[in-house]
């Protein structure tokens, strides 16, 4: 055993110095490296994943990642639009982030790139909800003989753990300030209270609206009409067809000959494409503009990957944000946010940086799926703020708290004892919930940090901190709730930020631009130097391999407010919503 690992260590010293050669550097970019040719007759193929990143994970080798992410496939259309290799343009929905936005994004894409004139098909095996929404957006749909249109209506889920912890003797103490910020009630609740069942039943009905009209103006009927089908629904094929969902039963062989795309012409993977070329907004020369990423639960520290997902360290973040306030050369910022919010100083430190940034130079957010509580807060400096129709958002509201767990430990025959000096010393015991003095004590902090909160969205949204409470306490809206409410400037997506970023720093329309982004890809060698960059651990990988997607956002919304409580610190993040799409 010990010969062989000594042999498996020296063929991957062998390995590392032949790549680290020039005859390595020379095969890497020959084979890896070098952009694939394009087909000067091609039709792109566009499969949408569940998982549909922001951005290419820093950790992850770039050469080895057949992922699309979000600003890839929408750069992809981009191009294609004015591409002469490209006849048209098959797009096959696989699966659809859970949430709205990114579906949302990448639909007014494909919509822009109908402008073009050249055939935009969807081809459908399964379409649930915010598969076929954004297939609609094309000129024709195509169905598997054998598919199922699974158009069937909106429901949330949320998931409520007080019965098990009570079975387990652990006692949630927690606190909230704002009677919508219903994220504790996972922990303290056995059901909807009132004001929970509201919020959610308003962010459905905002969802299922905009579900509705998309379909109906895409597909040329009245949204009454559309809410009918959907009461039939799922449908077989056959319906499908006689409502008028699809244009046609085909198989994906079938679908070039049918929807008027060359024949002949070559199928070409997204992947290729992408890798040909940059599929992003800018070129390698002109002006210089940040895009910077916030992705993930805001923490103090380091950013990172883990299990669940990416998540935003301030420190990290701030880094970023110092360096292109210093750099001259780069004229606009624009922020990317897709965060359910965490900690509340790490926000508050983001928000600080960004503040001084906004005096130096043109600051522009954009919203993905998520830019809740901490994720509103740091969205606050924005000069303007870009979000899409069911983006989740606001959510201005706090809450902290403990668990006791003295129940759970004498179930196993464990007890807690201390010994303490100071009043407040024992105020995180996990032996006892808080006193009356303690929970004062807590709530002054948190109310102070709420009317911070609210003080800072006012002046941020030229508003009256009186009517920012009102529409605060802790309630989630949608973006376009949140635009009539004077809580964002407009409807849209990343390319109308990246547009309005333009037009505040004085650069033409057509005029080139280098987009330099935040966090940067990590070169091979760097990779190779640290391959395991980016991951808390192994249970990634397990999780990658195991796990839905769904699933994986379910248990990271249920561990995060774990992970995030520091004791003493309220937290800043929005209650989950799992929502069937």
């Amino acid at each position: 055993m010990a010969a062989r690992r000594g042999l498996w260590l020296v063929l991957i010293l062998i390995m590392v110095a032949v790549l680290t050669s020039a005859a390595g550097l020379a095969f890497v970019y020959t084979f890896v490296g070098r952009p694939r040719p394009i087909p000067s007759n091609a039709t792109l193929v566009l499969r949408v994943s569940a998982d549909l990143p922001e951005y290419e994970p820093p950790g992850l080798p770039t050469l080895w990642s057949d992922q699309p992410t979000l600003r890839g496939l929408v750069g992809a259309l981009r191009r294609a639009k004015t591409d002469r290799r490209i006849q048209g343009v098959v797009v096959v929905p696989g699966g659809t982030p859970a949430l709205w936005g990114k579906t949302q994004e990448l639909r007014d894409a494909l919509l822009d790139f109908r402008k073009a004139g050249k055939p935009l098909v969807a081809y459908l095996e399964y379409a649930g909800n915010q598969e076929y929404y954004l297939a609609s957006a094309c000129d024709k749909v195509y169905l598997m003989p054998s598919g199922t249109i699974d158009l069937g209506g909106l429901a949330s889920y949320e998931m409520f753990l007080r019965g098990t912890l009570d079975k387990l003797g652990i006692y949630p103490d927690f606190v909230h300030i704002g009677d919508y910020k219903t994220a504790v009630n996972t922990f303290t609740e056995e059901g909807f209270t009132p004001a929970h069942r509201e919020m959610i039943t308003s962010l459905n009905a905002d969802a299922f609206g905009e579900l509705v009209r998309g379909i109906a103006t895409s597909r040329k009927k009245s949204e009454a009409d559309v809410r009918a089908i959907v009461d039939t629904g799922p449908l077989l094929p056959e319906d499908a067809l006689a409502h008028g969902l699809v244009d046609d039963l085909a198989y994906l062989d079938e679908v070039r000959k049918k929807s008027g795309i060359e024949p002949r012409s070559r199928l070409l993977e997204s992947r290729d494409y992408l890798g040909s070329e940059d599929g992003g907004f800018g070129f390698t020369q002109g002006s210089r503009v940040a895009l910077i990423y916030a992705v993930g639960a805001i923490t103090p520290g380091r950013s990172g990957e883990s299990w669940q997902g990416g998540y935003v360290g301030s420190d990290t973040l701030n880094e970023y944000i110092r360096k292109v306030r210093e750099d001259s050369s780069i004229k606009a910022v624009v922020l990317r946010v897709d965060s359910p919010g965490g900690s509340s100083i790490a926000s508050d430190a983001i928000w600080r940086e960004l503040m001084l940034t906004r005096e130096v130079k043109p600051l522009i957010v954009s919203m993905s799926d998520l830019a809740a509580s901490g994720g509103y807060y740091i969205a606050m400096p924005a000069h303007v703020i870009v979000a899409q129709p069911g983006t989740l958002t606001g959510s201005i509201g706090i809450f902290g708290g403990k668990f006791v767990t003295a129940g759970l430990m004498s179930k196993v025959g464990a007890r807690i004892e201390s010994v303490s000096e100071g009043r407040f010393a024992e105020m995180g015991s996990p032996a006892r919930p808080f006193t009356p003095e303690e929970r004062a004590k807590l709530e002054e902090h948190m109310q102070a940090f709420y009317d911070q909160f609210v003080e800072k969205v006012a002046e941020a949204r030229r508003s009256t901190p009186e009517q920012i409470d009102a529409m605060a306490q802790g309630r989630v809206w949608t973006g376009r709730q949140a635009k009539d409410l004077g809580l964002v400037d407009e409807l849209g997506g990343l390319s109308r930020a990246m547009a309005i970023a333009r037009e505040r720093a004085g650069i033409g329309a057509d005029a080139p631009v280098e987009l330099v982004v935040y966090p940067p890809r990590k070169s091979f060698f760097e990779w190779l130097a640290d391959p395991l960059s980016g991951a808390d651990d192994g249970r990634s990988l397990l999780l990658d391999v195991f796990a839905t997607p769904s699933e994986r956002r379910a248990l990271a919304a249920v561990q995060a407010p774990l992970r995030l409580l520091r004791h003493g610190e309220p937290l800043a993040l929005m209650p989950y919503v799992f929502v069937r799409p």
